[in-house]
């Protein structure tokens, strides 16, 4: 496997959301044997690294992000065994593999809080608190979930514990060292099975103001920098250039950049840019804060449009609104899904040629759109049932891969199984997967592959700078040396490409010497 110094700052990384990529042992529910067994997909298409969602013990309260075992893997996904395996194949196919880490909280099932629920020491790891009101049967503070409801709940001998996610997810107390002392070891657990990095969950959360009112006392406290140097000087003990990834969810693009210092975080998701609507102005300074906030701590950015949490952009981008925000995910908004797959196909496109590090979604490379009429009954998201069914949740971008075939489950599962895929798949996705698009020079996959073995073979692509270049009102146009250019139309007309020496690839049919609406093109400039 290549070990070039930082490589992660021009990595594409593909993520795999375990129980949705694909199903290998003909349950309808997506496992390590899938993943093992699909490799290839992720060698064709040409990424650097594969991130992997949680794989843990766990009830699945909230999609294994509610964790019984940080050292284990869930039995519905594989075993220990299984899960070393994948690494060592994915290595021998120069595949990085990065696993996700959850500091924030575990399980009601850890053995830790089961332990606090007897009455034990263990308490002290959690935020257990007396309850208000005369008779203690109220909250302690009017915090509030993630997921909606009150961010407390009470246990038989009349006190409460905190969960910023839901009941079933009590957040750890970081002020106790064995608290810190146990996360550090399971690093170790995992450097020492040959992961290349961790992805850390809400890694803005971990402290908190004991107030535990309102929140600003949970986010982005000083205190969890401690954290994330300690674990810098883990990773940096092992060899081959082991990384750490944030997601930090903040507005401030300068508290955002603390993470990213030389002793902490190597990069973090760039979530502005997955939230910025479909628009020329808004686009462009998003991407000039995200380079500003970078470059004092010498960081490399990261591009992603889509993840396992947030609405498809295939879809976002055929909505009147096209930006994101949790807060206004309702049903029933309408989405042109052929104008999205357009612009999704240009976003494609810049998103691969901007400075940094790009993620990509399992499905995006497929052009999958949400799925928004799955039945009520079979939905699992907790947003969904914390939010009395206002918020469509978020499995409507976690329904399993289409692989092969004209109808369901599309090769997600082994042939002549007959379990069912543990979420509904469309009939329309017959034309949307690996199979139907492998070969077609027009297909959103064979997109991906071109675009991900260009940027492999340009040094102007990946890590590095950009500067602007003039264009029309509406358009963005960027060189990065040497001898490349990215323009992005975004305005209400064709406008003409700019002098160039080539087209090495655009995401639609060109107009002559023109660039249609919602196209982009990769240039090789004019050596001149």
């Amino acid at each position: 496997m290549a070990t070039a110094d930082n490589w992660w700052r021009g990595a594409v990384i593909y993520q795999v959301y375990p129980r949705s990529f694909a199903d290998g042992n003909g349950d309808g529910i997506g496992d390590l044997a899938g993943v093992r067994a699909r490799l290839d997909h992720l060698v064709e298409l040409g990424v650097d690294a594969i991130w992997l969602s949680p794989w843990y013990p766990s009830p699945m309260a909230d999609a294994g992000y509610d964790v019984a075992d940080f050292r284990d893997i869930d039995p519905v996904f594989g075993t220990l065994d299984e899960a070393e395996a994948l690494i060592g194949e994915a290595h021998k196919r120069d595949i990085r593999i990065i696993i996700d880490i959850v500091p924030n909280h575990c399980s009601t099932a850890h053995p830790w809080f089961e332990a606090a629920l007897a009455g034990g020491p263990e308490r002290e790891l959690f935020w257990f608190r007396p309850g208000s009101g005369p008779d203690g049967d109220e909250p302690p503070t009017d915090l509030r979930s993630i997921f909606g409801g009150p961010a407390w709940t009470r246990v038989p001998d009349g006190e409460w514990y905190l969960h910023l996610f839901a009941p079933e997810q009590p957040d750890f107390n970081w002020a106790h060292p064995r608290v810190r002392e146990e996360f550090e070891d399971i690093l170790r657990f995992w450097l020492d099975r040959g992961v290349d990095g961790i992805r850390i969950d809400s890694a803005a959360l971990p402290m908190k103001d004991p107030a535990l009112d309102g929140i600003e006392a949970y986010t982005d406290l000083d205190g969890v920098h401690d954290i994330y140097r300690s674990w810098r000087r883990i990773a940096d003990s092992y060899p081959g250039d082991r990384i750490l990834i944030g997601e930090v969810w903040l507005p401030d693009p300068l508290r955002f950049a603390n993470y990213l210092r030389p002793d902490e975080m190597h990069t973090a998701f760039n979530f502005d840019f997955l939230c910025c609507p479909w628009n020329a102005a808004a686009l462009r300074e998003c991407v000039d804060a995200t380079l500003t906030a970078h470059e004092p701590v010498g960081a490399a950015a990261t591009w992603v449009l889509s993840n396992h949490d947030v609405t498809r952009h295939v879809t976002r981008y055929g909505r009147v609104d096209s930006s994101f925000s949790f807060a206004s995910k309702r049903e029933g908004v309408l989405a042109d899904l052929e104008l999205g797959g357009v612009r999704a196909r240009a976003a494609a496109l810049l998103t691969l040629a901007l400075p940094g590090s790009a993620y990509v979604y399992q499905g995006e490379e497929l052009g999958l759109w949400e799925v928004e009429d799955i039945p009520h009954e079979l939905r699992q998201d907790p947003m969904w049932h914390r939010s009395g069914h206002t918020d469509p949740g978020r499995d409507g971008c976690r329904v399993p891969l289409p692989w092969s075939g004209m109808e369901p489950p599309f090769g997600f599962s082994p042939a002549g199984t007959s379990a069912q895929p543990w979420l509904p798949q469309p009939l329309d996705w017959k034309d949307r997967t690996v199979q139907a698009q492998s070969g077609d020079p027009y297909s959103m996959l064979e997109l991906y592959r071109t675009a991900v073995r260009i940027r492999r073979a340009e040094a102007a692509l990946g890590d590095g700078g950009m500067r602007w270049l003039d264009a029309p009102e509406g358009v963005l146009a960027f060189a990065r040396e040497p001898g490349f250019a990215c323009v992005l139309n975004l305005s209400t007309t064709a406008v003409p490409l700019p002098a160039h020496g080539e087209v090495l690839l655009a995401s639609g049919p060109l107009d002559g010497d023109a660039l249609p609406v919602d196209t982009a093109a990769w240039l090789r400039l004019d050596r001149g």
